[in-house]
């Protein structure tokens, strides 16, 4: 049973993903991961806020109080001239890349276009196969329209893609007011990948003290229709290597999105309720799927059930969401 594809140009034993998450924090995770049966590791992010924050901190104590003597004002080189950022970040991507064969994906979260994407380079060099740009950004300001809020998801990946030479994949939210758009754009913008989607972790309150805290809640696997929709719309119209995450969580979830035309499935919350072995169930349970439905290979299914190839592309569209109101009963 061949369970082989590609992804961000990168040849996997199968399309299981670790995604970014706390798994990728420790070495011996990412060797259970590998002996487990994932194909590669997203690692856990690196904040544009831990990089920018380290840089003003540096920047402070270099020049804080150096007027007084203007020989010190030239003493210490310019900040530039430093690491960026967390230098623990770039020594685990070096140390997980010693210990184990997987392809080993970096990751950025960033909201701006600023000086922090420059950081892209350093992962590279730290010896990242990849790089996956999680691109966080909440809106929050009545003035900022839709089209300049797209230019920043653009802008960014044209920074990143301008310094290094490993592919990078960028990772969605689903609310863009044109989804296929956004999509066609950055890819014609050079992303390697697209990652749908971000699942936005939404705050709570707390009625005891009164305040505003944050709250992660698991993925099921209903999460999986909107990737499973947009990946079966995107398939076949446009180059970059498409992967889905959120809702993954059995073989068939897998099946299913590899049919609707994902190169890669990504898995959090299944790892993290189930536990790293869970990982090896799903590829056996996939390649007894695959016997009993007479599939060789992931090449066979991959976008058989996309809006380009079913019988009724409708299904995917507005019709069905007609449908499916309409054939509800309740209980």
């Amino acid at each position: 049973m061949n369970l082989a594809t590609k992804y961000l140009k990168l040849d996997l034993k199968n399309p299981l993903v670790a995604s970014a998450s706390p798994l990728s924090s420790k070495i011996e995770d990412i060797k259970k991961l590998e002996d487990a049966g994932v194909s590669a590791v997203v690692m856990y992010s690196l904040f544009e806020e831990q990089i920018t924050h380290e840089t003003y901190e540096l920047q402070y104590h270099l020049t804080h109080g150096t007027e007084s003597f203007a020989e010190s004002l030239t003493y210490f080189p310019e900040p530039e001239d430093f690491v960026r950022g967390p230098d623990q970040y770039l020594e685990h991507i070096r140390k997980a890349k010693m210990s184990v064969k997987i392809p080993i994906i970096g990751s950025l979260n960033g909201h701006s276009a600023g000086g922090w994407t420059d950081y892209a380079k350093k992962i590279q060099e730290a010896g990242a196969d990849a790089l996956e740009l999680n691109i966080y950004f909440l809106p929050t300001d009545t003035k900022n329209t839709g089209a300049k809020i797209e230019q920043t998801y653009l802008d960014i990946l044209k920074l990143v893609k301008s310094a290094v030479k490993i592919p990078v994949a960028v990772k969605l939210s689903p609310y863009f007011s044109s989804m296929a758009n956004m999509a066609k754009r950055l890819d014609d913008a050079g992303a390697d990948g697209l990652v749908l989607f971000n699942r936005f972790y939404q705050p709570d309150i707390d009625l005891e003290n009164l305040e505003v805290v944050p709250n992660v809640l698991l993925s099921t696997r209903f999460a999986n229709r909107l990737p499973l929709r947009w990946i079966g719309i995107l398939y076949g119209h446009i180059k970059a290597s498409l992967a889905a995450t959120s809702g993954v969580h059995e073989h068939f979830d897998v099946i299913k999105l590899i049919m609707a035309g994902a190169d890669a499935t990504m898995l959090c919350s299944a790892l993290l309720k189930n536990g790293i072995p869970h990982v090896s169930k799903i590829l056996k349970d996939m390649e007894t799927w695959m016997e009993d439905h007479e599939y060789e290979s992931l090449r066979q299914m991959r976008g058989s059930m996309s809006h380009k190839s079913v019988d009724n592309p409708a299904a995917f569209e507005r019709a069905n969401y007609m449908k499916a109101l309409q054939s509800y009963k309740p209980g």
